[in-house]
């Protein structure tokens, strides 16, 4: 996983974080793991990080929550507990309903590993996304986000909502996503 790839409507990790999301608001049993969605056991086995983003059909963020170290083991689990937070527990918004669901577009970003930069000169705000520590405190920004087209802008970015004021410091960590929509 070495850069952001794209792919179209449909692959298994959206139809999988969309059906949990449905399921979820409309109270009905979750699934058990995402070989309810596809039978293919290489898409669930791999153990990584990820993101899902919840947007307006008219591209506003209705939700994002992810996580940069996997806390589940494989991939579908933490796709499915990435999938309801992103849709109820985003402290930016109030929580979903069943109602808005079909005005959203789900998408799963899928990281890599992420790995320390020694500068900014190994950042690119298209290619990688980016964690930005200093003490307790961690910002993460996702890469290729519209409006973000320069380094320092992802930088100052994430270390806003990491609560980091002053870069003096700070480390950076980057990362690649394999972005589905």
């Amino acid at each position: 996983m070495n850069e952001k790839k794209e792919t179209n409507v449909s692959h298994p990790y959206v139809v999988l974080a969309t059906e949990t999301v449905r399921r979820h608001l409309s109270g009905e049993p979750p699934l058990r793991a995402g070989r309810d969605i596809d039978p293919d056991a290489s898409l669930w086995e791999l153990r990584r990080a990820c993101f899902v983003s919840i947007k307006t059909l008219a591209g506003d963020l209705r939700g994002c929550i992810g996580t940069i170290e996997p806390q589940h083991p494989s991939i579908d689990l933490e796709i499915m507990a990435n999938a309801i937070s992103a849709s109820t527990r985003d402290p930016r918004f109030p929580p979903m309903t069943l109602a808005e669901l079909s005005g959203v577009v789900l998408s799963v970003d899928v990281l890599s590993k992420p790995e320390r930069v020694s500068g900014v000169g190994d950042l690119d705000p298209l290619k990688w996304g980016i964690i930005v520590s200093k003490g307790m405190r961690r910002g993460v920004l996702l890469p290729d986000l519209d409006g973000v087209d320069t380094v320092q802008m992802q930088i100052e970015i994430a270390s806003r909502k990491a609560g980091i004021f002053g870069l003096d410091g700070i480390s950076i960590d980057r990362f690649s996503v394999n972005r589905y929509k």
